[in-house]
């Protein structure tokens, strides 16, 4: 591929860096117009990019394509603009997924020169990656191979002239990445992670342990200066008087993710020991277990543990929470420091396991970030592998709320070095395939759920249900609406009008994701501000439907690429527990009680607002959105029924 520069739209740098690892060769391309205005960025272009490297690879092996995809708005002066997409076949789940994570890095690899890094091939040895003045540099990473995240990142960050945090950032894999855990993370700045889907795993078989980047602030500047002014203070003002984002007053600036912790618990939303409760305060009621999501919550930690409140770039609301433990773990005093006592984090290593230890986990969560594997899935799998062995499913199992165990039990699914480890490593779909178990887990298409109950929020049954990267609450953050109130209240418990709310919330995210700005600013801005930030930065000017079009495009083309790899609408599921007419249904209990999610009634309510047929896009969708790759579905808007696989 020669060099070639083919948009002038402002925020973008004009040049992406094609790595072919098997052969140690860098080239680069330009962003192509049409490209750029369908798909905007990010997000958006990291699955047109994975689209075109073909939706029926192995996620493992070297056909697969890791995208490193910034947006338009990365690394400008727009409001939470630090955030970067990795974006990849998901060997969890074996979709299209995207993940990704903020701090410093998505701004640096902008200021270097960059829109993005695509890797392709496998390389025979480990190597890494370093980025600056626009361009890629393969170098040996053998000496680093087989090391945890922080001491890559430490080693990594000595190597490369500059200083990690100044003008250095650190993209970098743990043992999980390196061992194939089918949830391991790409860690950044040892604590930031792009959690969900597996890309560490596919980093890892593509053998490159980090990506360096280094750079001054070379910041974009707004082709359309007074338009983009205008949305930049108009984000600021809405920010500044939200209570959720307001800096040092809302909740999210004051206590980060974990805000949400006693919110869920006290509305019997917080799946607790595998969601076989609605929150601890039911577990409790029924086993006398003593658990309680207070002492893992916001609020605690606050209170007691926090010792710093680093941000990102361009970040008023300074939601990470870093917090530091002692504690004595088999016979040793340990000193903890960690920066992701994140909600999902604490729910999935805490209640859902059956104990609510604040400061182990806080260990756990430090030890996940080291390893580099997801907190949420280990969590989820830990809770799965807690039930089997309660129900005799695993000869060498682990018990409900043994924190203890769960500590080593990281170490061990990192490094895939003992039986029970290792077949967790594998991710719940596999571990219920194996051991006769699918009644245990909390997964859908492979992944598991989030800390939000779906017989409580009905949004998110059928946003968890609809996910393109399997279970997930950031596609379609519903809890916005029924916990928060933004931008309207709406009852949690009514299924009716949740079809076409968690597609609307789909879409607007998929807008972000691609600009890429981060998910929490939607607590505060709309599309009006994301219009004015967009139209002034590019220089391009889009009209609100324009816009959310693209979001829609971008959402169809990942259902699309899923289409190819096999999926329909069978695989837009619940966990059994959760859904009414299941044999396997648990009603709620508490404020919840007897409720259940109404699946059928919403998935029908979801597909005729989105234009599907039983979860398959048709082909009249695809000439609608003007997405013109790849053979089509074969399915047409008449058609009742998904199309045989061949």
């Amino acid at each position: 591929m020669n060099e070639h520069y083919m948009t002038e739209m402002g925020g973008y740098r004009d040049r992406v860096a094609q790595v072919d690892l098997g052969e140690g060769a860098v080239e680069y391309r330009g962003i192509d117009d049409e490209d750029a205005e369908k798909y905007i960025g990010a997000r958006g272009l990291g699955v047109k990019y994975v689209f075109d490297a073909g939706p029926d690879v192995d996620p493992m092996g070297p056909d697969n394509r890791l995208a490193f995809m910034t947006g338009p708005l990365t690394g400008t002066q727009t409001v939470m603009s630090g955030r970067i997409a990795l974006v990849t076949k998901s060997p969890l789940t074996g979709t299209v997924t995207d993940s990704h994570h903020g701090g410093w890095s998505g701004a640096r690899l902008k200021w270097a020169g960059l829109d993005g890094i695509l890797l392709d091939g496998a390389s025979d040895d480990p190597v890494y990656l370093v980025v600056e003045d626009g361009d890629v540099e393969v170098r040996d990473a053998s000496h680093v191979w087989g090391k945890g995240v922080h001491d890559t990142i430490d080693e990594l960050g000595e190597e490369v002239e500059g200083s990690v945090g100044k003008n250095l950032s650190v993209m970098a894999i743990g043992q999980g990445g390196e061992n194939g855990v089918r949830y391991a993370c790409v860690m950044n700045e040892d604590d930031r992670a792009s959690g969900r889907g597996g890309t560490g795993a596919v980093m890892g078989s593509k053998k490159v342990k980090a990506v360096v980047v280094k750079s001054g602030t070379d910041m974009p500047k707004p082709a359309d200066p007074e338009t983009f002014k205008e949305g930049y203070q108009q984000a600021m003002e809405v920010i500044r008087e939200s209570d959720v984002t307001a800096p040092n007053e809302g909740g999210l600036s004051m206590y980060g993710t974990n805000v949400l912790m006693n919110a869920t618990e006290e509305m019997d939303g917080l799946p607790t020991k595998n969601a076989k409760y609605t929150s601890t305060e039911a577990y409790n009621g029924t086993e006398g277990i003593d658990v309680d999501a207070e002492r893992v919550s916001g609020e605690n930690v606050r209170e007691n543990i926090l010792v710093d409140e680093p941000t990102c770039h361009s970040c008023p609301v300074a939601c990470k929470k870093e917090v530091e433990v002692q504690l004595h773990h088999k016979g040793q005093d340990m000193n903890v420091r960690t920066e992701s006592y994140e909600y999902e984090s604490a729910w999935a290593l805490g209640p859902n396991s059956g104990h609510t230890d604040r400061d182990e986990v806080a260990l756990m969560i430090e030890r996940c970030n080291d390893v580099g594997v997801d907190t949420i899935e280990v969590g989820n799998t830990m809770a799965m592998a807690m039930e089997m062995t309660e129900e005799g499913k695993l000869d060498v199992g682990i018990d409900w709320g043994d924190s203890d165990r769960m500590i080593d039990l990281i170490d061990e699914i990192g490094n895939r070095s003992t039986e029970l480890g290792d077949l967790l490593a594998e991710g719940p779909d596999r571990v219920g395939e194996r051991k006769d178990a699918h009644d245990n887990k909390l997964s859908v298409k492979g992944q598991s759920i989030a800390a939000y109950d779906p017989r409580c929020m009905k949004g998110m049954a059928i946003a968890f249900a609809t996910s393109n990267r399997g279970a997930c609450h950031l596609r379609g953050y519903t809890p916005a609406a029924e916990i928060l109130g933004i931008p309207e209240k709406v009852d949690p418990y009514e299924w009716e009008g949740k079809g076409e709310l968690t597609a609307t919330f789909q879409d607007l995210h998929a807008i972000s994701d691609s600009f890429d700005i981060c998910k929490f600013n939607a607590f505060a801005e709309g599309i009006e501000e994301y219009v004015l930030q967009y139209s002034g930065m590019t220089g391009r000017e889009v009209t609100e439907d324009e816009l959310f079009e693209a979001g829609e495009r971008i959402y169809n083309l990942e259902r699309y690429f899923n289409n190819l790899a096999g999926f329909d609408g069978e695989d837009d599921s619940l966990p059994g527990r959760f859904v009414e007419g299941h044999p396997d249904a648990i009603p709620g209990q508490g404020a919840s009680e007897g409720e259940l999610a109404e699946l059928d009634l919403m998935k029908e309510e979801y597909y005729e607002h989105r234009g599907w047929v039983d979860g398959v896009v048709p082909d009249e969708k695809l000439d609608e959105l003007g997405i013109d790759i790849g053979p089509g579905t074969g399915v047409s808007a008449g058609d009742s029924a998904a199309p045989a696989d061949d």
